[in-house]
């Protein structure tokens, strides 16, 4: 059984069987610039409207620099997802490259931890939406009953505090939530509140995805270009509202406050790997999904840096805990007319990242369906639009009926897990199609460097800055229990262990240097999520095992395969 549980699929099956006239047939459309737009749609969406307020407020302007890092880490794997790409030109992205590099339970693991990604990222991406298209009416004098326009826990909890505290102890936005609980219709007791416009745009969204994949290039093209000639203008207008002194202290709140916003920079960066779901709608996935993950995230990493660095000068960071943050600060220099412009591009923008992840998530559904894993129908392909219909259409609903009922707060975090996840696993398939020779099929291939030594040396030079530079967080663990230690640290420890034991394998297998790099740095930013984000994958990750030994195992087209094999 061990064996069959770690059976690989070689690049010549997938391809074959992507090929197969049983699976359907894609339309290939798409070129380089169509899926570069296709990644920046989804970088650039609800982490530079909404997120990087939040992450500047804590980390201060040096959360610039958090950027920098993560987009580091993120070129790191894009160069492994890059060279995945050119070999494996299909879709499913790190799920069709765990089943050729660890085998089908891996596969299934990260599969299932994909679906729950994407379908998250959707759901925060939906709900934040909602916001930005609320404050936009409001603008224009449109103003929606409350109760349409949030999540129940909201309101419920802003008339609580207004039971125990009084009015006036509430915030505008907690009084506004208070009163659409008290005003609601209701039904018996029980009030009738949810998010209506963030539950419409993911309607709108899945129905221009189902009817085909030319109506959402056009889409995403014309979205795209509304929201980088925005984004440039910001940059360029609000660099004369810089004012240097803003930037003092450069990291107010340390290491601590800038490593806080992890969760919420890395949010605005997952994106790129969706452009690996459209392989077989590209013109010549070979040659351009890799140009396309490149491009996209250096594009992406540069407006992310220089757009931090304009808001942090412009106002003070402590100034920048608002939703909205880049219509904020010129209402705050006094361009409300700029603020205006901001607020309805936003939506724009926020209406693109949805419908590049709401593309994305169908295809992992179809080809996880075409190796067996998943029942036949999710790779069902559409005779007049050529889209995977059923697959999209379970997509919007497991989308939009969350984002019509809960609170943002509770998936922002949990979006990063499975990413980091599947980025590691990833980074660890390019060493291991190097070991084996799958790399010698690859038309784009991740330079090589030679980490035999440096792995190591980079080990050292760690627990010397540690040493040296990091004696507050060495006083932390000295009072700790070891209990406390297992408890709250484990990842933390996971990480310095694995970095041993690459140091170990780079020596014997010679190592190539950057994959080991994106698998450190991926296991690093993992290390700092919290602990709730964890047991709510695991528990995703113990019903994902179900559906796959109840379902997958049994009907895997391997399985079958080497059942027939005398």
């Amino acid at each position: 059984m061990a064996n069959r549980l770690f059976r690989k699929k070689t690049v010549e099956h997938i391809l074959a069987s992507a090929q197969s006239a049983k699976s359907g047939e894609l339309a290939k459309v798409l070129g380089v610039r169509d899926l570069v737009s296709l990644g920046i749609a989804a970088i650039v969406g609800a982490g530079i409207f909404s997120t990087i307020g939040l992450a500047s407020f804590n980390g201060g302007p040096a959360v610039s620099l958090l950027f920098v890092f993560v987009a580091v880490a993120c070129v790191f794997t894009a160069l492994a997802y890059a060279q995945f790409a050119s070999t494996v030109p299909v879709s499913g992205s790190a799920y069709t490259y765990a089943y050729v590099a660890f085998g089908e339970l891996f596969a299934w693991i990260i599969g299932w931890a994909l679906i729950l990604e994407y379908a998250v990222s959707n759901m925060v991406v939906a709900i934040s939406w909602s916001q930005y298209f609320v404050s936009m009416l409001a603008g224009f004098g449109i103003r929606l009953p409350g109760w349409l326009t949030m999540a129940p826990a909201y309101a419920s909890e802003a008339y609580a505090k207004v039971q125990e505290q009084g009015i006036e102890s509430l915030s505008k936005i907690e009084q506004t939530a208070a009163l659409a609980y008290e005003h609601a219709p209701r039904i018996g007791d029980i009030p009738i509140i949810f998010d209506l416009p963030a539950g419409l745009i993911t309607f709108l969204v899945t129905w221009l995805v189902y009817i085909g994949i030319k109506e959402s290039r056009t889409a995403s093209n014309i979205m795209v270009a509304i929201k980088i000639g925005v984004i440039l203008f910001v940059i360029f207008g609000g660099v004369f509202f810089v004012r240097p002194e803003n930037w003092t202290p450069f990291a107010p709140n340390g290491v601590g406050g800038v490593l806080s916003g992890v969760a919420a920079v890395f949010f605005a960066f997952i994106g790129f790997d969706s452009i690996s779901t459209t392989a077989e709608e590209c013109k010549n996935p070979q040659r351009d999904l890799p140009r396309a993950m490149i491009l996209c995230l250096l594009i992406c990493a540069v407006l992310y840096i220089l757009i931090t660095l304009v808001l942090t000068g412009m106002v003070n960071y402590t100034e920048l805990n608002v939703k909205d943050p880049l219509a904020y600060v010129f209402e705050y220099v006094g361009m409300d007319y700029m603020a205006g412009i901001v607020s309805v591009t936003s939506v724009v923008a926020i209406t693109s990242a949805l419908l590049v992840f709401q593309l994305a998530q169908p295809r992992i559904w179809m080809t996880m369906s075409r190796d067996g894993l998943l029942w036949k129908r999710f790779a069902q392909i559409h005779p007049k639009y050529k889209t995977p219909s059923f697959a999209t259409i379970i997509t919007g609903l497991m989308v939009a009926i969350p984002a019509l009922f809960f609170k943002m707060d509770f998936f922002v975090d949990l979006t990063s897990v499975g990413t980091f996840f599947a980025f590691i696993l990833v980074c660890a398939g390019v060493l291991y199609m190097d070991y084996s020779g799958i790399s010698k099929q690859s038309k784009f291939k991740v330079p090589y460097i030679n980490g035999r030594y440096l792995i190591t040396i980079g080990l050292l030079l760690a627990v010397y800055g540690v040493y040296n530079f990091g004696q507050d967080t060495i006083a932390e663990w000295r009072q700790l229990s070891w209990r406390d230690m297992l408890e709250h640290k484990m990842l933390t420890i996971v990480f310095w262990l694995v970095w041993v034991v690459l140091c170990v394998m780079g020596y014997i297998y010679r190592f190539s240097l950057l994959p080991v790099a994106g698998i450190l740095v991926n296991l690093y930013l993992m290390a700092q999520l919290g602990a709730s984000n964890w047991i709510i994958f695991i528990a995703w990750l113990g019903v994902g095992l179900l559906v796959y030994f109840g379902y997958g195992y049994k009907h895997s087209k391997l399985n079958k395969m080497e059942n027939a094999t005398p």
